[in-house]
């Protein structure tokens, strides 16, 4: 997979030139591929998060779904070039990510990219999600922090209970994924259209794991390089890890993705 990226020069500096070398990126046309942006409260991170996007994938639309933002996220990431979609109160990360599924399946889209909105994850790495998308592999693609790429280092208690969610989401649905709460994802057309119809209200990374097993969607995962976040905090940071934790495991233990929003 990452053959053709071996003459790119990986610097942080020069992202258009890592872009430039893609095997598929001939293949792409404005309407084929849309970029989902989840963000609340990101005004001092996501006007570079949108150029990024539009850097590394010129011909995607970035969508930036304001859950509720009550600074000025919105109107930054109108003023970057973004398509905004301004849900009038804090639906949380479950219905953010869905009004942006909702969005680019009405909008005609095939594929959608899932990038945070804080940073943290690397627009230079998005081939490596989009490869197995393009070329019909899979159809969904989840970059994993924890399979050697890069030199991210979570606290003991996260890695403990990554391990954790990965030995419940084996037991759920028999696939072994290694980063199972990571928003950096790819979409195909059936992981697209599934999503936009149902998906999971709190929390939502792992049950969708579930949900797509059961949707008998083909999903893999592939390392991944993420940036430490620069801005602000995590929402399952401290005490709250214990109650995301606590509620995934419930869910995953008696059935599993039963929050699910519905269309």
């Amino acid at each position: 997979m990452g053959a053709h990226l071996e003459h790119c020069r990986e610097t942080s500096s020069c992202s258009l030139h890592r872009y430039g070398c893609r095997r598929w990126g001939a293949m792409l046309s404005p309407g084929d591929v849309c970029a989902i942006v989840p963000a609340y409260n990101e005004e001092k991170s996501i006007v570079s998060v949108v150029a990024e996007l539009r850097l590394a994938l010129p011909a995607a639309e970035v969508i930036v779904v304001s859950d509720g933002s009550t600074d000025q996220t919105a109107e930054l990431a109108l003023g970057a070039g973004a398509v905004v979609v301004s849900l009038p109160v804090n639906l949380g990360i479950g219905g953010a990510v869905q009004a942006g599924y909702r969005y680019a399946l009405r909008s005609g889209f095939r594929i959608a990219v899932q990038v945070d909105g804080d940073g943290q994850h690397d627009p230079g790495e998005l081939s490596r999600i989009l490869d197995p998308i393009m070329s019909n592999e899979v159809d969904l693609v989840i970059g994993s922090r924890w399979l050697g790429r890069g030199d991210y280092v979570g606290s003991r208690a996260r890695r403990i209970g990554m391990r954790v969610l990965t030995v419940l989401v084996r037991w759920r649905t028999g696939l072994w994924f290694t980063d199972t709460t990571s928003g950096f994802r790819a979409a195909g057309p059936r992981a697209l259209a599934a999503f936009a119809r149902s998906y999971p209200a709190d929390y939502p990374e792992v049950e969708a794991i579930v949900i797509g097993a059961r949707m008998g969607l083909r999903m893999m995962e592939v390392p991944v390089r993420m940036n430490a976040r620069k801005y602000g905090r995590s929402t399952i940071g401290g005490w709250r890890s214990l109650y995301y934790m606590a509620r995934v495991a419930m869910a995953l233990v008696v059935g599993g993705a039963s929050g699910a929003i519905g269309s």
